[in-house]
């Protein structure tokens, strides 16, 4: 079993010499990967429901929510940090341009030395994608090309592509990913996204719970495509009591994350570099699960 910390872009680790701290820490005891979240704008009185919270709230209110571009911090710590993987969890990728996305990614990959992992998601946020002038309607049929188009360009020598939202062709896109490609995980809590990463992606993470019948349509939907469902990695959030996770290998999850903030009802919380340190016990214990 793998362990990673989330979500790293947030709270005191928005400031440079935390951050730089943070995921040396991480590296140091152990962790495999460090996961970030995105939102690029939070619109004031937005109406739209976050899915993970009671009240249908961001936490931490709107103004005071600092949250720098994922992309450009993991690249900062990735200058500082030799051997961690630095992952999106998750990316909304309906809002970017797909060969720009392509391009920025390759080229992190690359000079990471392959360190990347792309979390990706369909977003919730309706106002958000107004802002950005980005439609909100079908993002989902949107996402899925737009994983077609990165994985052309990060594989193909003269990547092209003709899509419905997306064309491309003999489009020379250099340099690419250290490993000729980046591992695209699905992040969601719904079926839809379930079934999504069990045809298309390399993992899936559901934020809040991998749930028997969440990894059943994974699995499901990656047989009914002709894929062995082995190959799709399960991420999921560490459990509040780390005896669990036996239980959770045997259902197939090989990776779990932990919060580098206070979440309610965790008994056992990272904060800051000792509490992140203080894990290098439990990594060594159920590594080998």
């Amino acid at each position: 079993m793998k362990f990673g910390i989330r979500y790293c872009n947030t709270g005191r680790y928005v400031h440079p010499t935390n951050a730089v701290e943070l995921v040396q820490a991480a590296e140091s005891a152990g962790f495999e990967s460090a996961w970030t979240v995105e939102h690029t704008v939070i619109p004031h009185g937005y109406q739209s429901a976050y899915p993970y919270t009671s009240d249908g709230r961001l936490p931490g209110g709107e103004g005071d929510f600092v949250l720098p571009d994922p992309q450009i911090w993991m690249a900062y710590v990735a200058a500082h940090t030799s051997k961690i993987k630095l992952a999106t969890g998750i990316l909304i990728l309906p809002q970017h341009n797909p060969v720009i996305c392509a391009k920025q990614v390759a080229t992190l990959d690359f000079m990471s030395g392959g360190r990347i992992i792309l979390g990706i998601g369909v977003g919730w946020l309706r106002e958000e994608f107004e802002a950005l002038g980005v439609p909100f309607a079908e993002r989902g049929a949107r996402t899925e090309e737009y994983m077609h188009a990165l994985r052309a360009l990060w594989t193909m020598d003269r990547p092209s592509y003709d899509g419905r939202f997306v064309h491309f062709k003999d489009a020379y896109m250099r340099p690419k990913p250290a490993n000729g490609t980046v591992p695209i995980v699905i992040g969601g809590h719904s079926k839809a996204a379930a079934a999504r990463a069990g045809r298309m992606a390399d993992g899936f993470f559901p934020a809040r719970g991998a749930s028997p019948e969440l990894l059943a349509v994974v699995r499901g939907a990656a047989e009914a495509a002709g894929r062995d469902p082995a190959a799709v990695e399960i991420t999921a959030s560490m459990p509040e009591d780390p005896a669990e996770l036996p239980a959770m290998a045997a259902r197939g999850i090989s990776r779990v994350l932990v919060p580098v903030t206070s979440v309610a009802g965790l008994k056992r919380t990272a904060k800051g570099v000792e509490g992140v340190l203080s894990w290098k016990d439990t990594i060594e214990k159920y590594a080998g699960l």
